[in-house]
């Protein structure tokens, strides 16, 4: 029998929801708009091109662009060839993107015309890349001198060289944010991608009848693998966009009748406080997904009351897991607030303590997971890989607690928890009382050096636009909410939180800010 009689990869999901849907709308993106069967064909076309630059099975292809539909087709162009995919985060520094060229030893990298300069300086510092590939842009751009236009790739004559690419071939290398350390290139596979799939389908629901917003950065993996890759699988209609703002998103959710949309807790909140949104039809939206952070559950709570008709869910994962890992459905918002859920289709997940064993119901312990969705290794990494494996589970390096129906609540990184006195204290208990403050749009705590304490609790919090705070103001309901240990010893107002482009908070910019706050 011919390997490709039972292949089943990212090279033929989207040829097979072509055949399914081939008139449906698959993607729009500014003011390109492509049914199914015009994107299978942009993508072939594509293909064959970057075939005939080189790149086949094995191939590392680097993406560092903004989110488009060049983008979305490279994706699985670069499938069919058996390549690997490559994304990287376009905040970073030319020094830490040339860190990740030279680890993933890629010898092609795409770009569009806004990060054309980043790119150019990474890939001249000591890395293999070759050749270039300009991506266009949601917005009109014009190629950029000395690359391969996507354009021109577009009117490849021919189909694409037939590839051995098999389900357990590596798809692609995702850079861990490496906001503690240098950045970690997880492996995963084809087959672990599509079983990640199926567990979003079926225990997110999303489905055929979908037309859902992509806004968040699709080099990251929830965007890219949590939303648009199932979209694209089960036959949704995606509408992608670059800049995750309440100006753009707003118009976009009434303007499409979006019925389905994921972001990260800081980004729901932007929208709430928007004044545009009480003026926004948003009378199709049936579905609202969070995730990458913790959700406030007082946030929650404002949500279910604001948009009635939406049904929640909270998704937790890692981009080791693919990254769908557990989630939270909508009709246990209320019931467990602050909780991540329980397992997805997939995955079995435990909350061990050090000894390995499983904890008791509200004791504290590590998450760690079995699955098909979890990733080879990291790249070039033996010891990191063997230490996350350790007892044959993977170590999430989250901390949480489960109860006695299985849902588990992340308490905190291990990273983020704060000792102080000798008492440990998670930042997001913390967080959450102070949340409870009407005049809060967001906080973040944090442990920053402390003279007495080691390490102090510190409140970064950002007010409500047009209400007043004190720090006297919030130390008072701390003292109400909080156990003396836990209250902040130090409260810093400010006009915003430092976050990446995935709407996470960086805490470690925090820290580095406010490291002597006392001295």
């Amino acid at each position: 029998m011919h390997p490709a009689i039972r292949r089943q990869t990212l090279a033929d999901l989207l040829h097979r929801s072509a055949q399914r849907l081939p008139d449906k709308t698959a993607l729009v993106c500014g003011g390109t708009s492509w049914t199914f069967a015009q994107f299978d064909e942009v993508v072939d076309r594509v293909a064959a091109g970057l075939a005939r630059m080189g790149i086949a099975h094995g191939t590392r292809v680097a993406v560092l662009a903004r989110n488009s539909h060049g983008f979305a087709a490279l994706r699985f162009a670069v499938a069919r060839l058996g390549a690997v995919l490559v994304p990287i985060n376009f905040m970073l520094q030319a020094a830490d993107v040339a860190y990740i060229l030279r680890h993933a030893q890629a010898e092609t990298l795409a770009t569009d015309s806004g990060l054309a300069e980043l790119a150019r300086a990474a890939a001249a510092q000591d890395t293999k890349v070759r050749q270039f590939i300009w991506l266009p842009s949601e917005d009109a751009s014009e190629p950029v001198a000395g690359m391969t236009s996507f354009h021109e790739l577009a009117k490849t004559e021919g189909a694409p060289p037939a590839s051995p690419v098999q389900s357990g071939d590596l798809a692609q290398i995702v850079y861990t944010s490496g906001t503690e350390s240098l950045p970690k290139g997880a492996m995963l596979t084809h087959d672990a991608i599509l079983w990640q799939y199926a567990s979003c389908a079926i225990d997110a629901s999303i489905q055929q009848a979908d037309v859902m917003l992509h806004a968040l950065p699709l080099y990251h993996c929830a965007q890219l693998d949590v939303f648009l890759g199932p979209c694209i699988y089960v036959g949704a209609t995606s509408i992608v966009t670059a800049k995750p703002t309440p100006d753009n998103l707003l118009p976009l959710l009434q303007r499409h009748r979006i019925t389905s949309f994921f972001a990260p807790p800081t980004v729901w909140i932007s929208l709430l406080r928007s004044p545009q949104f009480d003026a926004t039809d948003l009378s199709a939206l049936r579905k609202g997904y969070y995730g990458a952070s913790i959700m406030p559950v007082e946030v929650l709570r404002e949500m279910a009351r604001r948009l009635p008709q939406v049904g929640f869910w909270n998704l937790y994962g890692q981009t080791e897991i693919a990254p769908l890992a557990t989630l939270l459905g909508p009709g246990d918002q209320l019931r467990k607030p602050g909780s991540c859920g329980r397992p997805c289709l997939n995955v079995e997940t435990r909350v061990v303590d050090d000894a390995m064993n499983d904890v008791k119901p509200g004791e504290v312990g590590e998450i760690v997971h079995r699955s098909p969705h979890l990733m080879l290794g990291y790249f070039h990494d033996d010891e990191r890989t063997k230490a996350a494996f350790a007892g044959d589970w993977f170590h999430s390096g989250d901390l949480a607690t489960i109860d006695d129906e299985g849902y588990i609540t992340v308490v905190d990184r291990k990273k983020d928890m704060i000792k102080t006195g000798g008492e440990n204290v998670a930042s997001r208990e913390v967080e959450e009382a102070i949340y409870r403050h009407p005049a809060v749009s967001e906080v973040a705590v944090i442990g920053v050096p402390h003279p007495r304490w080691v390490e102090a609790v510190v409140a970064v919090v950002v007010p409500k636009a047009g209400q007043s705070l004190s720090e006297d103001d919030l130390l008072a309901h701390c003292g109400e909410h909080l156990a003396t240990f836990k209250r902040p010893k130090g409260v810093v107002l400010a006009e915003s939180l430092p976050k990446n482009p995935s709407g996470k908070l960086l805490k470690r910019e925090l820290r580095q800010q406010h490291s002597k706050l006392f001295g």
